[in-house]
């Protein structure tokens, strides 16, 4: 049994700890963009969050995992499974990256998905005249010549190989 004063039960624990933070954080930027800066996001956009949704708490399970001292194979096959996940999220970022660049077409239902909508006094059928659902072709955003996309493509690359090495580290 892994104690955490060991050096693999205290590197898989801050491993685990610093991924449930960055993948909250990528999450929470796209977040940030959708609901402070106005991007409206389209079906992949919001598919590629799963992988985020789903690795936050599994990390957080990891890090407990470590701290409390319970056997060192389930924190690697948590830490392997958020390294899966990251891939997963690769694959997503990659696929809508590429219906972006055009190199492939994309699903022909890809139109933003949203919560509530706000009528501001109008009848629903005025605002939904209205408004305008991005299509997964167009890219909200370039920094650099990467869209969001194509941003979490490094991001899931990045967190990944984390993850996984964190999982197979000896």
């Amino acid at each position: 049994m892994t104690t955490l004063a060991s050096p693999s039960g205290r590197s898989q624990m801050l491993t685990a700890l610093f991924l449930a933070v960055a993948m909250a954080v990528v999450v929470g930027t796209a977040l940030g963009f959708q609901h402070i800066g106005g991007y409206m996001p389209c079906k992949l956009c919001l598919e590629q969050r799963t992988p985020y949704y789903v690795g936050v708490p599994l990390m957080a399970l990891a890090a407990l995992s470590s701290a409390m001292h319970w056997p060192a194979w389930l924190t690697r096959a948590l830490l392997a499974l958020g390294g899966l996940l990251m891939l997963y999220g690769l694959y997503l970022g990659a696929y809508h990256a590429g219906v972006e660049w055009r190199w492939w077409s994309g699903p022909t239902d890809c139109a933003a998905v949203s919560g509530t909508v706000d009528t501001g006094g109008k009848g629903l059928l005025d605002v939904l005249n209205e408004v305008v659902p991005p299509r997964c072709e167009d890219a909200a955003l370039r920094v650099l010549g990467l869209s969001f996309a194509g941003w979490n493509v490094l991001a899931s690359a990045f967190l990944a190989v984390v993850a996984l090495r964190g999982a197979f580290r000896k």
